[in-house]
């Protein structure tokens, strides 16, 4: 499978995080059935279509902090964002054993429609 798939499924993957939770890069590159992808989370978030409206800022590093660089724009960005759904954010970093997602199997298979949440696609995003 090309990169265009494997940025499909990580696209999928982040589309499902919950607001109130977050995720690491590799988190989501093992969800997305790419062994040590962490990386290549990062640039398919950077490549993903402004449509799909993806909530990238729920997803941080392997030490729950924001991974672009502080005082930057994104950073503030990111930051507000995630306090806005009340994650706390201390020094760019966010306590995973409160925050982190740790999605079901229905989750995972069924997505959040399934269940009976929004619909992410007609979400307007953050």
């Amino acid at each position: 499978m090309g990169t265009d798939g494997r940025y499909r499924r990580i696209w999928n993957q982040v589309s499902i995080i919950p607001p109130g939770k977050v995720a690491s890069y590799g988190q989501i590159a093992q969800l997305a059935g790419i062994p040590r992808g962490a990386r290549m989370v990062g640039r398919a978030l950077g490549r993903a279509p402004a449509e799909l409206k993806l909530p990238w800022h729920r997803v941080l590093n392997a030490q729950g902090r924001i991974a672009l660089p502080a005082g930057s724009r994104g950073f503030r960005r990111q930051q507000e964002q995630l306090q806005q759904e009340g994650i706390e954010v201390t020094s760019g970093r966010v306590d995973l054993s409160r925050f982190e997602w740790r999605p079901t199997l229905d989750e995972l298979v069924w997505g959040p429609r399934m269940l009976g949440a929004s619909d992410p696609s007609s979400d307007s995003g953050p």
